[in-house]
């Protein structure tokens, strides 16, 4: 019994040893972090926008190019500008050579073809030779005026001596006129002889080779193009007759120069008064993609009486050959009243990542800024926010940027 009432002393005792411990080790420890709440609706949209921040700066939404890639890629930039916009219409086009870019090449002298240097599809420049054509006739326009020269120097030699035995008083004034007329005549029949050959084709440069030509150079006729730009109709085969001034006969070659065409379009009766010179014009494809961008050159006066149409012409540079002549293309035009709106032009606003945006230049590329955009006309859209007057944008090329863009996506897995 006394054994027992020792050992419970003893657990007593120690309990209270280790309540005391307790208490000392608690007011040692450092005081518990004030209650936090959880996050408000707010501090997770702020937060979400700040995600969205580092987004917007992830290199993956670069296009890296250099200058020369920029080039090579067709890159433009210009300055986002204050234009005109009014309402858009939809019209038919076709496109058509520039007539003052056409030339058809027909012979000056009549002959047989003795060599062919270009054919259909050749690019040729102003003066090349197209044709050499063997010509008798050509041959005895020069022997005529190879004839003629001889009897100009003769007939001035004559006349020479003539003057100083006058001055001499050894002839009579009767022998001085007669040298004189005759002098004049022969002098006529040279001029006319080489006016003949320069119809031919024979320049000034040519007329002095011709005494020293070599046996059968002097019936060599050389058909050369009046303009640069590419042969689209060849007539002639090798060893054919051709004949000079035949109005009936087809021109030997027709070369087209399409670096610039016209875009003719059909407006009808109803809509001529809202069409005025100087109107922007965008000629696009069936898919709404955008070929070029002009304005109205002027407005025939004229209805056509079977289709009932007026045209108007667009002059349309066309450097890479993208519009074919005889193409049909959609032109929409800016028409009726106008105002200044902040615009682009639609090839510079594309769909990236479900927003539309421009690209900008940044320090070691271009980058997609979302933009909000406004009315189309005209080949311009307007922008009503993301941009201000001045900010440098892709004008040209921005397809481009947005398919690598996209290829650079898939590519290294970023979300897009």
């Amino acid at each position: 019994m006394k054994q027992k009432l020792i050992l419970s002393t003893a657990l007593l005792t120690l309990a209270v040893l280790l309540a005391g411990c307790g208490d000392n080790t608690s007011s040692a420890k450092a005081p518990e972090p004030a209650a936090t709440s959880a996050p408000s609706a707010a501090d997770n949209e702020h937060n979400d926008d700040h995600g969205d921040d580092d987004h917007d700066d992830d290199e993956s939404d670069v296009v890296k190019l250099t200058p020369e890639a920029s080039r090579d890629a067709g890159i433009k930039i210009e300055a986002v500008q204050i234009g005109a916009m009014g309402q858009s219409l939809s019209l038919p086009a076709e496109i058509r050579f520039d007539a003052d870019r056409v030339a058809n090449v027909s012979p000056k002298v009549s002959g047989v073809i003795g060599k062919l240097f270009a054919s259909e599809g050749d690019t040729v420049a102003r003066g090349d030779i197209l044709a050499l054509i063997q010509s008798r006739e050509l041959a005895g326009l020069k022997a005529i005026w190879l004839t003629a020269e001889t009897r100009e120097t003769l007939a001035g030699t004559a006349l020479t001596r003539e003057e100083k035995l006058f001055a001499d008083k050894i002839t009579s004034e009767a022998d001085l006129q007669a040298a004189h007329a005759n002098f004049e005549a022969a002098k006529a029949d040279s001029d006319a002889a080489e006016n003949e050959l320069h119809a031919a084709g024979v320049s000034h440069t040519a007329l002095e080779r011709i005494a020293t030509a070599a046996d059968g150079d002097n019936a060599n006729a050389y058909l050369t193009s009046p303009i640069a730009g590419t042969v689209v109709r060849r007539t002639i085969t090798l060893g054919e007759t051709v004949s000079a001034g035949d109005a009936s006969a087809e021109p030997l070659f027709t070369i087209v120069d399409d670096s610039v065409v016209w875009a003719d379009i059909a407006v009808y009766r109803q809509d001529i008064g809202r069409i005025r010179v100087g109107a922007p014009v965008a000629l696009k494809t069936d898919a709404g993609e955008v070929l070029a961008q002009s304005t109205i050159a002027f407005i025939l006066p004229v209805i056509n009486e079977a289709s009932r149409t007026a045209t108007a012409r667009v002059i349309v540079g066309n450097p890479d050959g993208n519009l074919l002549p005889g193409q049909f293309v959609t032109a929409d035009l800016s028409v009726g009243a106008t105002q200044a709106v902040l615009r682009v032009p639609e090839s510079a606003v594309q769909l990236v990542e479900g927003k539309l945006s421009v690209f900008i230049p940044v320090d070691n590329g271009y980058a997609p800024r979302p933009v909000i955009t406004g009315a189309k006309s005209g080949g311009f859209v307007e922008i009503r926010s993301g941009l201000n007057p001045g900010d440098q944008i892709v004008t040209s090329g921005a397809f481009t940027l947005k398919a690598q863009l996209e290829k650079n996506a898939f590519g290294d897995g970023h979300g897009h």
